[in-house]
């Protein structure tokens, strides 16, 4: 059932192909009427020429008067107001001669003219008394022994050709509307046949929506296969999008269970502890730790309620964040919590360089790097950058340490959530997950080599980036 304001693509077609189909053969009956009359005038014009030369046989003249030397060879000539009428007239008007048809033939009211030169011949329309019509055809002679020319006029009424005009316009516009009719038919099969395909895609939509398949097939006309792709990427995003969700909790999960376990530890001490006022001082120490896991926890809580709503991150008005500044402050920030390792971060990346996307996500990528670099190295961390191709379309961001490193059967393995090849430093296991999680959902791609430090190498492609002005990054 269609729903409320909804319309018909087929009728809207329907409709304009008729208003087209209707203009057109509206023009073609007038073309061909007017056609039809202008032929038929032009068979009237010979036909009573034809009978002028019909009198100019049968006339001769005696003494000045003009008269009939034998039989008319056309009948209506000889038949009272039979409608066809013919006369001699001489240069002034006057009628000299006038066939028996023309006898009751009301001649002075009609305005036949008089201004014709010999051998001029004249046909024209002509309205008559009583609402008459007449084709009247004339033509100029000279006669012997008259210093003017004779015109000799053929009327006929009009009565026969408007029968013969209204027949042919009742036969010809029943044809135009039984033709009309047709290519209506057809063009209603022609467009129920052309739109196959489109009932065809929302019926496999309906399929998609009730879960009977997973895509759209491929076997579209070329100009939908553009919208089909699309509708299956939109698809397959949803997908994804119900995957990150699933995804979400469980980062969600693993990362509150520090900040808990904390809290917990923290919440048994201050009710062991002694009641008295020397206990004050650590009591508020105790709360103090609390609070900033608290916070930490609401923090992380915020980020990744937001990753999950969020969807894919490729926006092309998202905002842009300096690589090199953002590395900066994290570096700045381990090197305190990693001050007894007296870790050194050497930072190699181009000021030049922007990230297109959401700037907690690049901490969040290169915090975890970072981290896991100063947590399994012996000291030395190196972060450098260099753009991929020519268009400088995208990145590569290096993260290395001067650890053991890990074996090249375990570089698939370690991107895996919740695997972990050391269990001794602290940590769930779902860093360098989340990481891939966040760099695939921008479309950029990881992967781990070894490091020229001696240790791992973790490479980011990041396809979001721009650089406004190339040139050779400096270490800071």
């Amino acid at each position: 059932m269609s729903r409320p304001g909804s319309y018909s693509l087929q009728s809207r077609l329907l409709v304009s192909v008729s208003i087209l189909l209707a203009v057109f053969l509206g023009l073609t009956g007038v073309v061909l009427d007017r056609a039809f009359r202008a032929s038929a005038e032009a068979g009237i014009a010979e036909q009573l020429q034809v009978q002028i030369y019909v009198l100019l046989a049968a006339v001769d003249q005696s003494d000045g008067d003009f008269y009939f030397i034998e039989d008319l060879r056309e009948p209506r000539f000889s038949q009272l107001n039979s409608g066809l009428y013919g006369l001699i007239r001489d240069a002034d008007g006057q009628v000299l001669l006038r066939t028996p048809s023309a006898l009751e033939l009301a001649v002075n009211e009609l305005a036949l003219g008089r201004e014709l030169s010999r051998g001029d011949t004249q046909f024209r329309r002509l309205a008559g008394a009583s609402e008459l019509e007449f084709f009247v055809s004339s033509y100029a002679v000279t006669w012997e022994n008259r210093p003017a020319p004779v015109i000799f006029t053929v009327l006929e009424d009009t009565a026969t050709y408007q029968l013969e005009v209204n027949q042919f316009r009742r036969s010809l516009w029943s044809w135009l509307g039984g033709l009309a009719a047709l290519l209506l038919l057809l063009q209603l099969a022609l467009l129920r046949w052309g739109l196959a395909p489109l009932r065809r895609l929302a019926r496999d939509l309906v399929s998609i929506e009730r879960g009977d398949s997973e895509t759209l097939g491929e076997d579209y006309p070329r100009e939908l296969n553009a919208v089909t792709t699309n509708l299956n990427l939109l698809i397959q995003s949803e997908r994804k999008q119900q995957q990150r969700y699933r995804t979400t909790l469980g980062d969600l999960a693993h990362s509150l269970k520090t900040p808990l376990a904390v809290i917990q530890g923290e919440m048994a001490g201050l009710r062991s502890g002694p009641d008295h006022a020397g206990a004050t001082a650590s009591d508020t120490v105790r709360a103090d730790v609390i609070q900033e896991q608290l916070d930490a926890m609401n923090q992380i809580v915020g980020y990744q309620l937001q990753r999950a709503v969020r969807g894919d991150n490729t926006s092309a008005l998202a905002r842009q964040v300096n690589l090199a500044e953002a590395t900066a402050r994290v570096a700045r920030a381990l090197e305190k919590v990693y001050a007894d390792k007296s870790v050194k971060i050497t930072q190699q990346v181009d000021e030049q360089t922007f990230f297109l996307g959401d700037e907690r996500d690049l901490m969040e990528v290169l915090g975890n790097l970072m981290d896991n670099a100063c947590k399994y190295g012996r000291g030395r961390v190196l972060v450098s950058s260099s753009s991929v191709g020519t268009d400088s379309g995208a990145a590569q961001l290096r993260v290395e340490d001067d650890g053991s490193g890990i074996l090249p059967e375990a570089n698939e393995l370690v991107l895996q959530r919740g695997v972990r090849l050391d269990t001794l430093p602290q940590g769930q296991g779902i860093g360098l997950a989340v990481v891939a999680d966040i760099v695939h959902s921008y479309g950029g791609q990881i992967q781990i080599e070894r490091s020229s430090l001696g240790g791992a190498a973790v490479i980011v492609t990041l396809n979001n980036i721009r650089v406004s002005n190339l040139r050779e990054s400096t270490a800071r």
